[in-house]
């Protein structure tokens, strides 16, 4: 394990490894920990009680977070004629059609967070899903990211809207403010996530759905969440 540098370790003193924390105490305790020179970012990582190797067994959407996340994200539209238009007027960064496909696939373009397309390019855009699904980029119907309402879309990106989906190991990872929010914001940005986390259990979920959750600012430690009083 590689050692960690002096801002790290004091922070790590704050916190107590094998406690579990009250939301309050984990919100106050992450603001302080974040040390470094920037503004951290405040991600929360909850574990859960399913298995997504089962298509059943998924979990995945997105939410508006009620004080955004911070950070502003760059949008790219893949949509024609009318659709297009919509996306520029709606402050879209990039838009495009078979142009901007052409543009990712020779030059390995990646200067945006969200791609947002309507329905009929996907079939276009799908050819690109070895590229741009690893990086998690690749619209999607569940997320929001697929649609004809070009504006709504991107207007909920700007204002702060976040996607959640399991990783290999049935976790999600999820930024829900900077460590320069208030506490009464942070706390705000986490109860609606994980309330939106709880409406997403899968039918076929059995046994405790809230296996562990943990909030940590980018270079800070992990704080445990006592996951039964959420």
């Amino acid at each position: 394990m590689p050692k960690r540098g002096k801002a790290y370790q004091e922070a790590s003193k704050l916190v107590e490894r094998n406690k579990f924390y009250e939301v309050d105490e984990a919100i106050k305790l992450v603001r302080q920990t974040a040390k470094a020179k920037f503004d951290e970012t405040v991600e929360l990582h909850i574990k859960l009680g399913v298995d997504g190797r089962h298509a059943d067994q998924q979990v995945r959407g997105a939410i508006v977070l009620p004080h955004g996340t911070g950070k502003t994200k760059k949008v790219l539209v893949i949509a024609k004629g009318e659709k297009a238009i919509e996306a520029e007027k709606a402050g879209a960064d990039f838009v495009g059609a078979e142009d901007i496909i052409a543009k990712i696939q020779s030059e390995n373009w990646f200067d945006y967070d969200v791609i947002v397309s309507t329905p009929d390019m996907m079939g276009q855009l799908g050819r690109l899903g070895r590229v741009l699904g690893p990086k998690g980029l690749m619209p999607n119907p569940k997320s929001g990211t697929v649609t004809f309402d070009i504006e709504r879309a991107v207007n909920e990106i700007k204002a702060g809207k976040v996607e959640y989906r399991l990783d290999k190991t049935n976790i999600v990872h999820v930024s829900i403010g900077k460590a320069s929010f208030d506490e009464a914001k942070l706390t705000e940005n986490l109860s609606a996530l994980v309330e939106a986390v709880i409406k997403a259990k899968p039918a076929a979920a059995k046994g405790t759905y809230l296996r562990s959750v943990t909030l940590s600012s980018t270079m800070g430690p992990g704080i445990k969440i006592n996951a039964a009083k959420l």
